[in-house]
This record gives structure tokens, C-alpha cells and sequence, in this order.
């Protein structure tokens, strides 16, 4: 019964960096933005970028980008929805994402 939430604090709530040219330029301002997974929370997410990055986050916001539709080589689709985590840091610290 409780295999599903055990897999799900198992796994690495945040995916990648979402390198963005908006991304980009929070950076500039200790504001980072990472693709995260769809069961995570805000706790969940500060807690492994303090793990894995050694900062504190000051405030972290989720939000949901939906899937849109495309139309690519005379044929019609969809591109894939993500979650994102924008992850607030201090004035002194900062993430070298590279």
C-alpha cells in the first residue's frame, strides 16, 4: 500500500535547470528555475536543492506550464507540459549551473 509514496521520496524530485533566456537573466538576480517532478512540493524541493547545491532557498513557487499544441511538418501534435520550481537564493548565495 505504501510502495507508491515510498518510490516517490525515493526519486529526485527536481529534473534539470531550465535554461531560458528569462532564466538566464533572474540568475543575474539569485532566482533560479528548475524542471521538477510532477508529485513535488515546495518542501520537497527546497530541501534536495539544499542538499545538492549546499544554500538555503529563501522562497520557492511552483507552477504548471500546460501542454500546447504544435503543428511541425505538415503534421499536428503536442509538446509535453513540465512543472517548475523558481527557487529564490540570499544576496550572497548562487548556483553555478553550467
Amino acid at each position: 500500500m505504501n510502495t507508491i509514496s515510498k518510490q516517490s521520496s525515493k526519486a529526485s524530485s527536481i529534473k534539470r535547470p531550465r535554461i531560458t533566456e528569462k532564466a538566464t537573466m533572474l540568475a543575474e538576480h539569485n532566482v533560479f528555475t528548475f524542471e521538477i517532478a510532477k508529485h513535488a512540493t515546495k518542501g520537497t524541493v527546497a530541501a534536495e536543492i539544499k542538499a545538492m547545491y549546499n544554500v538555503t532557498p529563501v522562497k520557492v513557487n511552483i507552477t504548471m506550464l500546460p501542454a500546447k499544441k504544435v503543428f511541425m511538418r505538415g503534421k499536428s501534435g503536442k509538446s509535453t507540459g513540465v512543472k517548475k520550481a523558481v527557487v529564490y537564493l540570499k544576496k550572497g548565495d548562487s548556483i553555478n549551473i553550467v
